[in-house]
């Protein structure tokens, strides 16, 4: 089944935190479920009441508190029952990783109310680590994929995706409880600048520097290692950090030159960003692939 309306719709949560790109978002029918954010007692819903700026000033103040939570199963039973109301056959639900949030968990347990209908996947990453995979799968449902089929494009798409971030401080991650005491310490230890990436255990330290100036430039480093001789897309996020993160990306585009197929620049909403604090920049390499299952 091929058309403006695919046999299977696609979901995604608001952490993947998408360019504008209408004309995919439109033809797919991608539904974003919002995660909630409350800053100073004053709940609301990421990129729906509450942006970037808040909750980068909120941090700032350091007196203002920020948590966040995962949607409710009953806020993913209703966008589902409502996709399928609406005529989609199935759904493919694709989300953060359940490493650095409960949304994934959230999704199966309404996944279950709808027995074969309805799968869930834990993309072990987010921002558009979450992203990508996301976008592969509006990708095969639009060309008339199965169900097996979309979810195998959003599981191969993530495995061909690193994510890496700076931080200029721990202490968010540390308080959010996304990465231990003890490797929050390092960051406090003679001024030392982790590099940060995601995998299928959470955040972890991949490399430690000296300097944020240092720090920016191995996250270029391993963002081209990362890419190998594959075209890549490349996503840069970052949260009250502008200047770094467009540095970050013009020298992506340098030195990947032609390899490099598309190129984003986003900053990233309420729920990231209270577990990072102001300063990040990150950014997300998804290697391109003549077949989706290949891996990178």
């Amino acid at each position: 089944m091929t058309g403006p309306h695919p046999a299977v719709a696609v979901v995604t949560d608001s952490t993947a935190y998408l360019p504008p790109l209408p004309a995919t978002a439109a033809g797919g029918g991608l539904t974003v479920v919002p995660l909630a954010v409350v800053v100073n007692g004053v709940p609301g819903l990421e990129t729906v009441d509450i942006d970037s700026a808040t909750v980068a000033e909120a941090l700032n103040a350091r007196r203002v508190a920020v948590t966040t939570s995962r949607p409710s199963p009953e806020a993913f039973s209703q966008v589902y029952r409502r996709l399928l109301d609406e005529g989609a056959e199935s759904v493919l639900s694709v989300h953060l990783s359940a490493r650095l949030s409960g949304t994934y968990d959230a999704a199966v347990l309404a996944a279950a109310e709808f027995g074969e209908r309805v799968e869930v996947v834990d993309t072990e990453s987010t921002g558009m680590g979450l992203g990508f995979p996301a976008l592969a799968a509006v990708d095969a449902a639009a060309s008339g994929a199965t169900l097996a089929e979309v979810r195998a494009a959003a599981v191969a798409a993530a495995a061909r995706t690193t994510t890496l971030f700076y931080v200029d401080t721990l202490e968010f991650l540390r308080r959010g409880g996304r990465i231990g005491a003890a490797a929050a310490l390092l960051g406090t230890a003679l001024s030392v600048k982790p590099i940060l990436h995601t995998t299928g255990q959470g955040v972890v330290v991949r490399e430690k520097v000296r300097t944020a100036s240092r720090a920016l430039a191995r996250l270029a480093d391993i963002a081209v290692e990362s890419a190998g001789s594959a075209d890549a897309d490349v996503a840069v996020h970052h949260l009250a950090a502008p200047d770094r993160a467009d540095a970050l990306l013009t020298t992506l585009k340098e030195r990947l030159g032609e390899r490099l197929r598309g190129a984003y620049l986003t900053e990233v909403g309420a729920v990231v960003g209270a577990h990072v604090g102001p300063g990040m920049v990150a950014v997300v390499v998804h290697r391109v692939e003549g077949c989706p299952q290949a891996d990178a």
